[in-house]
């Protein structure tokens, strides 16, 4: 399991820094170079399709490594950077 989280953490995408809710938006316009209220736009867009939207944006946003590289569902399994 640490080889998947490490994997996550060697793609280089990270919560942004410009965050309102878990930086999800945040970070995709920073890997893409986009403007970041064009992205919330499509992410709140994306939730009109309540299986995909919301269910894809709760995939990503446990699977997505903080700035620090913590990632939230290796933090809940009991693992994580720093611990064994």
């Amino acid at each position: 399991m640490t080889n998947f989280f490490d994997s996550l953490r060697g793609l280089g995408f990270r919560r942004g820094p410009e965050r309102l809710f878990a930086g999800i938006a945040g970070s995709l316009a920073a890997t893409f170079g986009i403007n970041v209220w064009l992205v919330r736009l499509l992410v709140l867009a994306s939730f009109l399709l309540p299986v995909l939207g919301i269910g894809a944006y709760l995939v990503v946003w446990i699977l997505t490594p903080w700035q620090d590289g913590s990632i939230p569902l290796e933090q809940v399994l009991g693992g994580g950077p720093g611990r064994p």
